[in-house]
């Protein structure tokens, strides 16, 4: 069997990521050869500019997407939170991993919770979604721009006069930090980043090969739950830099999608629910794909139906003011 060669950032949690992936591949093929290799993004380079300053899709892909195209690369390791709704062409969406905690927690010196800490106090995140639902639940708080990774932000928070920083909670698990965390934060304060949790394998189109390779690792619930919210965020014209949070879940016989929309300083926010009867039919099984000698129409057997789900919510929002919100949030940019 040839070698895969496996893109993927250098950051410590990328790192992780592509191994627990690599891990995975050798379970299910024990005479695979992987060879990972190592890209630095846009995202990793620029450190000292907040992430909104410096364009919103593919800041942390675009690199490893082009490694993809040209042939270096066989396979891009990403989270899904970083991968723009709409891929170059000649790339798909292989695989959606099975998706951990989607939220956020709050890590802070003396272990304050969020409705602890006192007024005033400055809170790092590099998210303007986080930003935006924090000041929504508490206007008094400072929210202090913090970029780098898991282990840098920790270091600033220590060594600098912030009080708290907000991170994803999948992150923290997977570097084995949970000790760390003061707070998970309740979804009824903060949602999650669409496809926040999940890891996600992106392909050049029409690779069957590679396509066969991943699709053990694919996770259908996962899936339909992320799909969703990609689907909504697609409606909105968002990227992964505007305050857009969102959230599927499947509860008793039912898909559910909740989402925000939100003005950078928390003043305004638009919030919206939709539910649909799931599973439809006995769609969900395992690998739930065709893959026939033309694959560029690629999609799971259920796709067609979350993602009407996840458009029609965002047509809602913008009806209900969110148009408003983000036009005025893009002007800024």
């Amino acid at each position: 069997m040839p070698t895969l060669k496996i893109g993927t950032r250098d950051s410590v949690l990328a790192q992780w990521q592509t191994k627990w992936v690599v891990n995975e591949l050798k379970r299910n093929w024990p005479n695979l050869n992987c060879q990972v290799i190592a890209v630095k993004t846009k995202g990793d380079k620029i450190l000292d500019v907040a992430l909104s300053k410096i364009g919103d899709k593919g800041l942390f892909t675009k690199e490893l997407e082009a490694s993809l195209l040209e042939g270096q690369i066989d396979l891009a390791v990403h989270s899904l939170k970083d991968l723009p709704t709409e891929l170059p062409h000649g790339c798909s969406l292989g695989a959606i991993c099975r998706r951990t905690e989607p939220g956020d927690v709050l890590i802070s010196k003396g272990g304050r919770t969020l409705k602890g800490l006192p007024p005033g106090s400055r809170i790092g995140t590099s998210s303007l979604r986080r930003k935006a639902q924090i000041l929504y639940y508490r206007p008094d708080l400072q929210i202090i721009d913090l970029r780098g990774n898991i282990p840098t932000r920790l270091q600033k928070l220590e060594q600098t006069d912030l009080d708290a920083i907000v991170i994803a909670a999948a992150g923290v698990e997977r570097l084995g930090l949970r000790e760390r965390v003061a707070e998970y934060l309740p979804y009824e304060i903060c949602l999650p980043a669409v496809g926040q949790g999940a890891i996600a394998l992106e392909q050049r189109t029409g690779d069957h090969q590679v396509r066969r390779l991943i699709a053990p690792l694919h996770d259908d619930e996962s899936a339909v739950t992320t799909l969703a919210e990609r689907a909504l965020l697609r409606g909105l014209g968002g990227g992964c830099q505007i305050p857009i949070a969102a959230l599927g879940r499947q509860d008793n016989g039912r898909l559910i999608l909740d989402a925000r929309v939100a003005s950078i300083d928390g003043s305004q926010m638009v919030m919206g629910t939709k539910e649909i009867d799931w599973p439809i039919r006995p769609i969900i099984q395992s690998n739930s794909a065709v893959i026939d000698d033309n694959d560029s129409n690629f999609e799971w057997s259920y796709q067609t139906i979350v993602e009407q789900m996840g458009q029609e919510l965002a047509e809602e929002l913008l009806d209900q003011g969110a148009r408003s919100i983000l036009e005025t949030i893009r002007a800024c940019f």
